[in-house]
């Protein structure tokens, strides 16, 4: 192996992955060989050294490309925003007081995690390292606590701890899907103390793939080929012109250039033209203004096509991963029907799936504090509200709110936080406007 592809033994990212992906290290079209290890296909995923090298891919993509930061950014704002609304129901109206202790435990949870923001972070990890670790603990109050586990924390110890594990996973023997639990730091942890969320990989992986990677070249080559373009027009026009002398010697063009620039102490040949100035120019003499050369337009139509070419592997219109919209409608690509709306209300989704299990992890913590009754679950149910995405008319929205309340499909409350507001905040806001207006 190339010596530019390791450094004191230890291959770099690029070279682990270029190599994995060389086709002349196939034998058989399913499976290849690097160094003394087999792989096959479907279980390369499942591969720690492939997960290192696609994570610091990823990660260094998402530290360095502006465009992999951009689309980051843009799936974060529309699936998470300033994070989802949750808000605790009675069945019953005779639970209102049990409804109304469950969202303190809720908010509670919310407020001393910093939920909001933690969110943002678990999908930008999600779509960075493809996969999330969050593992739960207890304060000395016995309230639930989450934080974040490093992917590179969680492996396959040496030695015979290691044998039933893969990428530091266990899972049951008899059933692929079913985790018993993850070596962290050298320590089992049980599953019951781990939620791992992984991304584009199928049930039975221990380990996600990064969102980026498989586009990882077109974000490179699109970083490069902006970078090569904003090089090349800047050297063509700080040139301001190039004057040919078609019948001037070597030594005749030094003493006519030192002759101009007499004053100029060693900085390179200046001649200052007002605006609107007409050159004439002797016989023998030509002017040049590289600038006029600059044609951007024939780069820029090769970087959109490696843009679109990224952007279709996100699912995102164009003008969310470029920033520019001059080509682009939003009203049309914001509409509940468009693919990008479509795929954002799939990731609210599976991202509130996820966090309510965590939200009734918490419930369950305080009803083992005997703040809650036992049968909590049975008498109170708890939404997720996530931000609206679709283009909003609002009239229009108001009135299916008010047909469906009148019908008994939804609640007002739920009404509320749909439009962003918080329905508790709402009714105090009112009973203080109700004493004003009586005081009045």
């Amino acid at each position: 192996m190339p010596a530019s592809r390791s450094f004191n033994g230890v291959l770099s990212a690029d070279a682990v992955v270029s190599t994995l992906e060389s086709r002349f290290a196939f034998d058989d079209p399913n499976s290849f060989v690097f160094g003394d290890l087999s792989y096959s296909l479907a279980s390369s995923t499942d591969s720690e050294m492939f997960n290192e090298a696609a994570r610091r891919i990823s990660r260094d993509l998402c530290l360095n490309n502006p465009f992999a930061i951009n689309a980051l950014e843009n799936r974060i704002n529309y699936v998470v925003g300033f994070g989802h609304k949750y808000q605790a129901t009675a069945r019953d109206e005779s639970d209102a007081e049990l409804a109304r202790k469950t969202q303190d435990v809720v908010v509670d949870f919310i407020v001393e995690n910093d939920w909001f923001k933690r969110q943002q972070e678990i999908l930008r990890r999600y779509d960075r390292d493809g996969e999330v670790f969050l593992r739960f603990f207890r304060d000395e109050r016995g309230k639930t606590v989450v934080r974040f586990v490093e992917p590179e924390q969680v492996k396959t110890p040496q030695g015979p701890n290691g044998r039933r594990s893969r990428c530091g996973v266990v899972a049951d023997k008899r059933d692929a899907e079913r985790i018993l639990g993850y070596w962290i730091d050298g320590s089992f942890v049980d599953a019951a103390k781990i939620q791992h969320r992984k991304a584009n990989v199928d049930a039975t992986a221990k380990r996600g793939v990064p969102l980026l990677y498989p586009v990882r070249e077109n974000l490179r080559r699109a970083e490069k080929l902006l970078r090569n373009m904003s090089v090349v027009a800047e050297i063509q026009s700080s040139i301001a012109l190039i004057r040919k002398h078609a019948n001037g010697t070597q030594e005749s063009v030094r003493r006519f250039v030192r002759d101009k620039n007499r004053e100029a102490d060693g900085m390179p040949p200046r001649e200052r033209f007002q605006p609107g100035t007409i050159v004439d120019a002797t016989a023998g003499v030509d002017y040049e203004f590289p600038i006029a050369g600059i044609d951007a337009t024939r780069y820029v139509q090769i970087l959109q096509a490696e843009l679109r070419a990224i952007a279709a592997r996100l699912t995102l219109p164009e003008f969310m991963l470029s920033s520019d919209a001059s080509n682009a409608n939003y009203a049309s690509t914001s509409v509940a029907e468009g693919p990008a709306v479509r795929n954002f209300e799939r990731m609210q989704h599976e991202l509130v799936k996820e966090d309510m299990k965590i939200v009734w992890r918490v419930v369950e913590d305080a009803v083992r504090r005997g703040e809650l009754p036992e049968d909590v679950g049975k008498r109170v149910s708890i939404q997720a509200i996530p931000p609206s995405l679709a283009t909003r008319d609002r009239l229009n929205e108001a009135k299916a709110d008010e047909i469906l309340i009148a019908a008994g499909v939804i609640s007002p409350q739920t009404a509320a936080m749909r439009h962003g507001l918080d329905p508790n905040r709402e009714r105090a806001l009112q009973r203080q406007a109700r004493q004003e207006f009586t005081a009045d």
